[in-house]
């Protein structure tokens, strides 16, 4: 057999015909000497003495191999003076934004320049004053009018492709079942160019997004970031960010620096459930994996080493292993880690195992325990994770039972970088940065919030290159990504004029206009003590008021007063000015004077408490409805749930229930849950909550208050029964024809039992019939049902609608008929195929669902933001009913007036959901330094009439 290549006698190389295959030793030999000449490093050292060394073909290969194994990533030596966009599309006019606030990003967020932006070939070209357009003879000109211009929105986890909207069984891909270890599978194998998210959360200023494999396996995959613009190539993979180098199995570059990759883990709760394991099969599950990657990863130094040393004897092919080298790469410091984690304990198991095998940990996700042990962070190993984290998406589970919503503001203050995230559609990522406008109402600094969802989260994902800030110049390929809003990015509301992806417009036809003239952050309230009090009682702070049942309070410096009536919700007063001091006196629950002090200083005595409201507001407290709040505490753990109603439909009942049975919410009730008590915070004093039900017949609803201890304490319960409550909707279970026929029967009769006596009772109306509903169709065979059954009956039918996700398809007729809609969630999203066909709202469409339903004269209430729309999910955002009411009208431009939000979130909803307490029995909420329905407004106090109470908090 013929010797290897460099063994050869030069004398009989040059006897021979110079082939191909007889050049190449020669410039193996060259090329190998060229590289022992180029390096610090000898890669060859040749014995004299050893004269039989088997030097491979792939000699060359393997050396530039083995000197990359670890060589860090980072951009290509260019990529900042380049003059166009690698994602540049042919065609793309330049763009000057003239007049612009500009949040670059820079000096910790606190740099700001007034000026012009120019976009060209995709990158951002100038920034601060753009004098000259010589050479454009063709540019969009966009008068921003001192409007704010950010990065584009970065989320750094969410499912979107992966768990597809619509949810349909055939694009969900989020998660393996196949092993807990699994770092070979990749999210952009799965990722559905079809999903309707991308255009969603384009209209929420997003402009990329890491996108996860699920949280089932304690390493799911690889993640991939990605832009969100629909390219011409119609791909996942022209859908990427930076795409890593060799990510098809082509030939890499040694010598360029690599990209960044992103490997999923999780903890705790998630692999343990879906295994039928415990956090111990996790950790192990992790330490095995690593301990393999270790092996190979010390077989790869060791034959390196001996290759570099010149020790080709015995050395076979490289050792790797495509299912592990993504695995080794992590140990080598070239893939950033992503960690599902919420407890301290598996915080702290995760830092020990970064320390164990030594890589760092990129980001802790969920992390809704981080607060509590920041010094667990900052032992992982390099430095500390950053902490991607919800505002205040919590208590869902009992891993997140102990988050609070001054977590980011705590972690801030310790020195660790807080981002926010979506992990999308659980929070649709178009509302991220609502977000991070709560962590800035609850305290996290102006600066630190809007760089929680640009600059920190691009650092997070290794892209700072391309993402999370606006610099031009030398730095022109800092940007291509960038947001106009039309007020200030932290302002309630605040949305998009234009949203720019590869320096391309997104927005066809912006539909929205200035909110906030004066384009300034939300006055946020002081929130220290609360933050002092969440890690003292390691998140469970007492949450109970001080009750006064004695003697007047009195409320000063009030700066506006609303009142209900039977019609809605109006103003009492406004003050013109601090000069013009308002008061209001409260005795026993009762006001009993509002006005100013020369009006009603004759009913104040000396024995008052005195409540200074610094300029802020009394108001109808808020009523939530379309959520389990009261029948659980986490919504997870069955041991804290009054449980689900078993559906007729899917099985025969017990008999113990015997015929006609129905069920009443009030039997299950739980008072004193933390979702019941921070809404009782929040403005919202009374919720009603019908039973929970997966199922056509849900029961019997019932009015109850959140601010009190059990249901024997005075006027707790408000109301044993509000209505019945039923479900129609595409379950996968009986048919829509067969639930509507088996409705029609309830409604009809013969009527049986308990059951049929409270559907007599709708039937000649008397009681309202609220029909949880997402589809257009299905409504309208409602409407002819309510038709049919009034023809019988003659008498009017009451029925509400809640969801109503399809309402504005037949507005007209819902007027025509007189049913009315709980919208639920107030900003609509396209979960599931029967309630995809939505209204996005501004700036995709001038009108939203509920403008659309108010324009047509339906009565509309305002319900919770859902996720998933899992009503045992969203129990946690009755607080934030506030904000949704507020932000209803915002989104009207005009059409849906403040008084008319209060009254869509108290009013209307008892009126729909067929309470009848008289409006002035309402309770009333006093909020410090603003309006309820504002960034600005803290609850301070909630006065009962009924209870005979004021509550201070």
């Amino acid at each position: 057999m013929e010797k290897d290549a460099l063994s050869r006698e030069p004398r009989l190389e040059a006897r021979r015909p110079r082939s191909s295959k007889r050049v190449w030793p020669v410039l193996a030999v060259l090329v190998l000497a060229a590289l022992y000449l180029s390096t610090e490093v000898a890669f060859l050292r040749l014995d004299p003495r050893k004269s039989q060394v088997q030097v491979p073909l792939h000699a060359a290969e393997t050396l530039a191999k083995c000197r990359s194994l670890n060589l860090k990533p980072a951009p290509p030596v260019s990529f900042s003076s380049r003059l166009q966009s690698d994602r540049y599309e042919p065609g793309t006019k330049p763009v000057l934004i003239r007049n612009a606030s500009i949040w670059t990003g820079l000096d910790g967020g606190k740099d700001v320049v007034r000026g012009d932006i120019l976009l060209e070939q995709g990158l951002t070209k100038a920034v601060g004053n753009v004098d000259s357009l010589v050479n454009y003879a063709d540019v969009a000109e966009i008068d921003a009018k001192g409007a704010w211009v950010t990065p584009g929105i970065v989320d750094v986890h969410s499912h979107i492709a992966v768990g597809s909207s619509p949810s349909l069984r055939g694009a969900n891909d989020g998660n393996s079942m196949k092993g807990l270890a699994l770092p070979w599978l990749r999210s952009l194998d799965g990722l559905n160019t079809h999903d309707d998210s991308y255009a969603h959360s384009i209209a929420g200023g997003v402009t990329s997004s890491l996108i996860l494999p699920g949280s089932a396996d304690a390493i799911g995959g690889q993640a991939f970031a990605i832009k969100l613009r629909s390219t011409t190539e119609r791909s996942p993979s022209s859908l990427l960010v930076d795409p890593p180098y060799g990510l098809n199995g082509s030939q890499v570059d040694f010598d360029t620096p690599p990209r960044w990759r992103h490997m999923k883990h999780a903890c705790g709760e998630n692999p343990s459930r879906s295994y039928s394991g415990t956090r111990m099969d996790t950790v192990w599950s992790y330490r095995q994996a690593y301990e393999h990657a270790r092996q190979i990863k010390n077989k790869q130094d060791e034959y390196c080493s001996r290759a570099v040393a010149g020790e080709w004897n015995g050395l076979d092919d490289f050792p790797e292993d495509l299912q592990w080298e993504a695995l080794v790469d992590i140990l080598r410091g070239k893939v950033k880690v992503q960690t599902h984690c919420y407890e301290a304990v598996d915080l702290d198991a995760f830092v020990r195992l970064s320390n164990e095998f030594q890589f760092p940990v990129a980001a802790f996700h969920h992390a809704h325990e981080a607060y509590l042990v920041p010094d667990v962070l900052k032992r992982a190993y390099e430095h500390p994770p950053a902490v991607a984290i919800f505002a205040a998406f919590s208590r869902y589970k009992r891993e997140g039972y102990r988050h609070s919503e001054f977590a980011p503001r705590i972690l801030n203050d310790d020195g660790l970088k807080v981002v926010m995230k979506s992990d999308h559609p659980a929070i649709q990522s178009r509302w991220l940065l609502h977000e991070a406008q709560q962590a800035h109402y609850y305290g996290l600094p102006e600066n630190a919030a809007l760089a929680s969802v640009t600059t920190n989260a691009a650092e997070v994902l290794g892209l700072e290159h391309r993402l999370g800030f606006i610099k031009g110049g030398y730095d022109a390929g800092k940007l291509k990504y960038l947001v106009i809003w039309d007020s200030h990015p932290l302002a309630l509301g605040a949305t998009p004029l234009q949203v720019f992806i590869d320096g391309i417009p997104q927005l066809e036809t912006p539909f929205t206009g200035k909110k906030d003239e004066s384009q300034a952050a939300p006055i946020t309230p002081n929130f220290d003590e609360e933050a002092k009090a969440a890690v003292q009682y390691a998140g469970l702070p007492p949450l109970e008021a001080t009750h006064i049942t004695s003697g007047g309070v009195l409320f000063r410096n009030v700066s506006s007063m609303w009142r209900r009536d039977e019609s809605g919700v109006h103003s009492v007063f406004q003050t013109k000015g601090a000069e013009d001091e308002g008061i209001v006196l409260v005795e026993n629950g009762d006001i009993v004077c509002a006005g100013s002090m020369s009006s009603c200083g004759a009913f104040v005595d000396g024995g008052v408490h005195v409540v200074n409201l610094e300029g802020g507001s009394i108001a109808p407290a808020l009523v939530s409805s379309g959520s389990a709040i009261g029948l659980q505490e986490i919504a997870m753990e069955a041991s804290t749930s009054d449980g689900a109603v078993l559906d007729p439909l899917e099985g025969s009942l017990p008999s113990v229930l015997g015929e006609g049975s129905i069920i009443h919410a009030v039997d299950g009730l739980m008072f004193e849950t933390r979702d019941a008590l921070l809404a009782y915070r929040a403005g919202v004093s009374t919720s009603v909550t019908a039973p929970i039900s997966e199922g056509l017949l849900a029961g019997l609803a019932t009015h109850f208050s959140l601010g009190a201890k059990h249901q024997l304490e005075r006027e707790a319960v408000l109301q044993d029964v509000t209505a019945v409550h039923v479900a129609i909707q595409h379950s996968g279970g009986a048919s829509v024809s067969t639930q509507i026929a088996a409705l029609r029967r309830l409604l009809l009769g013969p009527h049986v039992g308990e059951r049929g006596t409270w559907f007599e009772a709708v039937t000649n109306g008397k009681l309202p019939l609220v029909v949880n509903v997402k589809n257009a169709d299905i409504i309208a065979t409602l409407l002819k049902l309510k038709q049919e059954v009034e023809a019988a009956s003659g008498t009017p039918m009451q029925m509400t609608l809640v969801g109503a996700a399809e309402a504005h398809l037949v507005a007209a007729e819902l007027a025509a008929a007189n049913v009315d809609v709980i919208v639920t969630p107030p900003r609509s999203f396209p979960f599931t195929w029967e309630g995809r066909r939505i209204l996005q709202g501004p700036p995709v469409t001038e009108q939203s669902l509920i403008t659309t339903l108010f324009s047509q004269g339906v009565t509309v209430g305002i319900g919770h933001q859902g996720v998933e729309e899992s009503a045992q999910l969203t129990g946690w955002s009755a607080r934030n009913l506030r904000w949704d009411a507020a932000w209803a009208s915002i989104d009207s431009q005009g059409l849906i007036s403040m008084s008319d939000a209060l009254t869509m979130a108290t009013t209307n909803v008892e009126k729909l959901l067929g309470v009848t307490r008289k409006a002035f029995d309402c309770d009333m909420v006093a909020t410090r330094g603003g309006e309820l329905l504002s960034f600005e407004g803290k609850v301070v106090a909630v006065t009962s009439p009924r209870r005979k109470t004021v509550d201070l908090f």
